[in-house]
This record gives structure tokens, sequence and C-alpha cells, in this order.
């Protein structure tokens, strides 16, 4: 019998590893590695070499992400960057590049790039906040007491990188 759900976080984290191998391998996207995704985040299978997820970054929940555009006749590259999230969802349409270390909010229909180190949410998908600081899979990180405001303390000194609470600044 199962004490909790996170018995099963191995099955699925093998699934998702099977699932990436089979997106990569066959269908020819470009998943990086430590790359996640929710089993019912959709990719575009129509021009499959033009999907691209960048490191450590998480597509939710139903998130849709195209690389195509049949009324258009268009088949073009959609990126990803590093350290990013795409909310639960959502839709990246063709020809977007979600920058490093962005968010894209749940919901959200990007119809432009997003620049780095942003939140955007909407439909049509808008800036609602930038210079923000990021860690692994887009998780949104606030400044420690005294960070930030002054006191001579740079973003991210005071503990390894990589903690709870740190800031990880993106070059």
């Amino acid at each position: 019998m199962l004490k909790s759900l996170n018995q099963l976080r191995r099955v699925r984290k093998a699934v998702v590893g099977a699932k990436r191998a089979v997106y990569v391998r066959v269908w020819g996207m470009d998943i990086h590695p430590t790359a996640t995704f929710s089993l019912s985040a959709r990719f575009d299978r129509t021009h499959p070499r033009g999907v691209h997820v960048g490191e450590r970054s998480y597509v939710a929940l139903e998130a849709i992400v195209l690389s195509h555009d049949m009324t258009r006749g268009k088949k073009t590259h959609t990126r990803i960057g590093k350290h990013c999230f795409v909310g639960a969802g959502s839709i990246v349409l063709p020809g977007v590049t979600v920058g490093d270390g962005s968010i894209v909010a749940a919901g959200a229909v990007v119809t432009r790039d997003v620049p780095p180190r942003s939140i955007v949410a909407g439909s049509p998908a808008r800036v609602i906040r930038s210079g923000i600081s990021v860690g692994p899979y887009g998780r949104l990180l606030t400044p420690q007491p005294g960070e930030g405001s002054g006191e001579g303390s740079g973003e991210g000194s005071g503990g390894r990188s990589g903690e709870p609470g740190t800031v990880v600044q993106l070059p």
C-alpha cells in the first residue's frame, strides 16, 4: 500500500525520461536532458525539429509549444530558454523565443518574444514584471533581507548558489 504519492516520483521520472527520449530520438526535438515537462504538455509534432527547450526548464500541465502555423504555411523554430517556466494551459506560438530565466503565466498566449528575466501573462501575453531572478525550472527567487537594498551585499552573497532563498543571476 502506498503511504504517499511521492513514492511514485521515480516512476514518473522514468516515464518523462522515456517520453523525452522519444521526442528527441524519434521526433528530432531539441529538449535538454535536464529539462522536464508534465506528461500532458504538448509539443508540436508537425514540425518537431523546430521545438527547442533549454536546460532546467519546465513545461507545465497542458501547455502547448507550437512550431508551425498551417494557415500561413509557416514552419519555424520556437525556443524556450534556460531556467524557464511555462505555466499550465499556456500556448507558445510558432517562432517565439522565451528568454532565459523567464516565466510564462498559466493560460498565457505568447505571440511575441519574451525578454530574458521577465514574467509574461495574459492573452496576448504582456510583460508584467522584468529583472526577476529565478532558480532551476523557473522558480521565482526572492532576495534575502539586505540584498539589493544598497547595503553593499551583492546578489547571491551569503550562501552557495542553489540554496533556498539565494538569488541566481543568469549571464
